[in-house]
């Protein structure tokens, strides 16, 4: 059984006072309010921005369907699918370079840098992570914010926000994946859920 509680980066927990921006692949589908997120987020200081897996992680779904084979290698390609974003957000913003490694992310945010987290390391699995799609780029989004010690994590989506916005009311709803819950439980800092209406810019202070 894996935990839900990722072990921090060392002098990382508690310290990075940065943030953690989950960005939803099916933005794929708003090009304008993409690139708006993404120059916002190049003009901040300390973001981690994670990739969702869009059409690229929807290819992964219909193959696994048509062929069968097992959750496993589906999250491992699910995991390649956020590394083509990656490069796809980088194409759109190039101020934003990108970060292979959560060790390489930490390092951008302690210099005041935002950087995209490419999760290409995790293929080669991880204690924490499950490898099935009960955990995809909404989990991990957490479990990143958990390593880092980030303050904030921030998920940016395409749907409607409801109002009940509790991790397990999300998981229930379909807005988030169904481990997000235990990710959640295990995570110190602030959860934010934002839609279509909304930017990755932080609240003032």
């Amino acid at each position: 059984m894996t935990s839900s509680t990722p072990t921090p980066l060392a002098g990382r927990r508690g310290d990075s006072g940065g943030t953690v921006i989950k960005i939803g692949g099916s933005l794929v589908s708003d090009g304008a309010r993409l690139r708006t997120i993404l120059a916002d987020c190049a003009d901040q200081a300390s973001v981690a921005v994670v990739p969702g897996g869009g059409p690229f992680a929807d290819a992964v779904r219909t193959a696994q369907a048509a062929l069968g084979f097992d959750d496993g290698l589906a999250h491992r390609l699910a995991l390649d699918a956020m590394s083509r974003m990656a490069e796809v957000f980088f194409a759109i913003e190039p101020r934003l370079a990108v970060a292979v490694s959560s060790e390489a992310v930490a390092e951008a945010l302690a210099q005041d840098r935002s950087v995209i987290w490419d999760p290409v390391a995790l293929k080669a699995g991880h204690p924490d992570i499950a490898e099935s799609w009960a955990v995809t780029s909404d989990s991990l989004a957490l479990w990143l914010a958990g390593m880092l010690g980030a303050e904030r994590c921030i998920l940016v989506k395409s749907a409607n926000i409801p109002a009940r916005t509790d991790p397990a009311s999300l998981a229930q709803g379909g807005l988030v994946d169904a481990a997000f819950p235990r990710f959640a439980a295990g995570y110190t800092g602030a959860i934010v859920i934002r839609g279509p209406d909304s930017s990755c810019k932080r609240p003032a202070a």
